[in-house]
């Protein structure tokens, strides 16, 4: 191991949809802004103070076509991947920097639900309830009692 890590967490809501960018290869690539908070209070005012920091998120081939799909403006996301900082000129000849953080794996946290589809919400609950009612009640899994193992055997 090289002795360096760089590993991105975020949990945020995007700022604007999915951009995608297809390829002449069949490769693509989708873009969008993520905001993370940070809430405090200040010490000189005591009022709560929020600072929101965005960040590049750049997904790739099948996993950018999921987040077109499924994400939109507003949902709430984690992401883990890489942080990437591309050089590039501008029109004048200027060094310009972009940071980027390269998708590696995503999790959606805003349900159907959390989207605003409020005819679905309403007929959801009446589904449930009468499915639920038409399968016979099961009993809770136990799980299995774990086995104390002596600390000696430890493997390392």
């Amino acid at each position: 191991m090289s002795g360096t890590l760089n590993k991105v967490m975020l949990i945020g809501h995007l700022g604007d949809e999915v951009k995608m960018h297809y390829f002449e290869g069949g490769g693509c690539i989708g873009r969008f802004p993520l905001a993370t908070n940070e809430t405090y209070t200040s010490k000189q005012t005591n009022e709560r103070v929020t600072n929101t920091e965005w960040h590049n998120i750049v997904v790739r081939n099948k996993a950018a076509e999921v987040c077109e799909k499924y994400l939109g403006k507003g949902d709430k996301v984690y992401i883990e991947g890489r942080i990437k900082t591309r050089k590039w000129q501008d029109e004048s000849g200027n060094d310009r920097y972009s940071t980027e953080i390269q998708c590696t794996d995503f999790t959606f946290l805003t349900t159907k639900n959390d989207s605003g589809n409020a005819s679905s919400n309403q007929q959801q609950p009446q589904q449930n309830q009468s499915s639920q009612s038409a399968q016979p009640r099961q009993e809770p899994i136990t799980p299995k009692p774990e086995v104390d193992m002596p600390d000696d055997d430890l493997p390392f």
